[in-house]
């Protein structure tokens, strides 16, 4: 899956992550990785993410049982953003829909 080396972390040791589906193409959620949950998703083959309001990881799914299993990982050019390809198991969002976003802006 490459080197950790070539993320670059913010301040807070955390880089964004976008969950997208890796068939469909769907973007289903973003969420934050700290360096432990970045090894803790490499090594156990589902996605583990740092809640910056609860302060602590999170392994998604692990209440639901709508997990996310890891096909691949991507960072961008910069190293500052993480793609995470996964099958995703049920719906994606807390609310149970498929993904995160479902609404829409109008207006533009």
């Amino acid at each position: 899956m490459g080197s950790m080396e070539k993320i670059k972390f913010n301040k807070e040791g955390l880089v964004p992550a976008i969950i997208q589906h890796y068939e469909t193409g769907e973007v289903l959620m973003l969420a934050y990785m700290n360096e432990e949950s970045v090894k803790l998703t490499i090594e156990s083959g589902k996605t583990w993410f740092w809640s910056r309001s609860r302060g602590k990881l999170w392994n998604k799914g692990e209440t639901s049982g709508h997990y996310q299993i890891v096909k691949g990982i991507k960072v961008d050019c910069d190293g500052d953003t993480l793609l995470v390809l996964v099958d995703q198991l049920g719906p994606a969002c807390h609310t149970g829909s498929r993904t995160c976003f479902y609404t829409e802006i109008t207006g533009l």
